[in-house]
């Protein structure tokens, strides 16, 4: 397996932050928890945007364990925001967290944003993950309150992660590509594919920047030093996306 290589987190002289970002859907820790502990633990990122993290009984107790197994702190989201979770290294200090919860469709899944405005070396960065529809017309429109609450937010610079239920070429995907960095057709590093987490064949993960930050690379982290196959087959059913962002001062 070929090994992933990207840059480690760190201030530069000039102020600017290189951080580490990652995207992962963990269906609501059903899996080997473990093994999930141990990717993201070797992805070292200092921003872990979540999918499907738990949502009912003691999903605050969940939220806290995952985020001491991978010597991280809880930043916002969960069942509050239908899912997508928010997780951060102590180099980020938060300013804010919004919970967002989108329009529900009669016999459809709850969907919602978590959002917060974090500061890493002294810079504002936003911060959303996102899971959207699997009907593509509701998936589109929420693409687009996704755009609106980036430009609500106040910040410059603004990272969007998560499961779009999309491919690169659907419409809901492209809409969000036409506005922001698709990082991994920017700079791909390591794999494209991220479901199913054997065999995958579709990229419906991804990771998304506004055009002030750059893209040093991205990709599914298969052979990064401490990440082993056994453990992404293991961890849940989607493969993460990992992605390493330069933000100016």
């Amino acid at each position: 397996m070929a090994t992933m290589s990207l840059p480690d987190s760190r201030t530069e002289p000039d102020g600017s932050a290189v951080i580490r970002v990652l995207s992962y859907n963990i269906r609501s820790m059903r899996d080997d928890c473990p093994a999930l502990a141990r990717v993201i633990r070797a992805c070292a990122p200092d921003l872990v945007l979540v999918q499907e993290a738990p949502r009912f009984f003691r999903w605050r107790k969940y939220a806290a364990r995952l985020a001491a197994r991978t010597d991280l702190v809880v930043l916002g989201g969960g069942a509050t925001a239908a899912g997508p979770l928010l997780l951060c290294s102590l180099r980020a200090s938060v300013e804010r967290t919004e919970d967002i919860l989108l329009p529900l469709a009669p016999g459809r899944h709850r969907r919602g944003f978590a959002t917060a405005v974090v500061r890493i070396a002294g810079t504002r960065i936003g911060v959303l993950s996102c899971h959207l529809s699997l009907h593509r017309q509701e998936r589109l429109a929420q693409a687009e309150r996704l755009l609106e609450t980036v430009d609500a937010m106040g910040v410059e610079h603004v990272v969007v992660a998560g499961d779009l239920n999309d491919v690169p070429d659907g419409p809901a995907f492209r809409r969000l590509a036409g506005r922001l960095q698709d990082c991994w057709a920017l700079r791909p590093r390591g794999g494209e594919h991220t479901f199913p987490q054997r065999d995958p064949d579709k990229r419906i993960d991804a990771v998304f920047a506004t055009s002030g930050i750059e893209v040093l690379g991205c990709g599914v982290p298969s052979g990064l030093p401490g990440v082993t196959e056994a453990d992404l087959l293991a961890a849940t059913d989607h493969l993460p996306v990992l992605a390493a962002l330069r933000v100016p001062a």
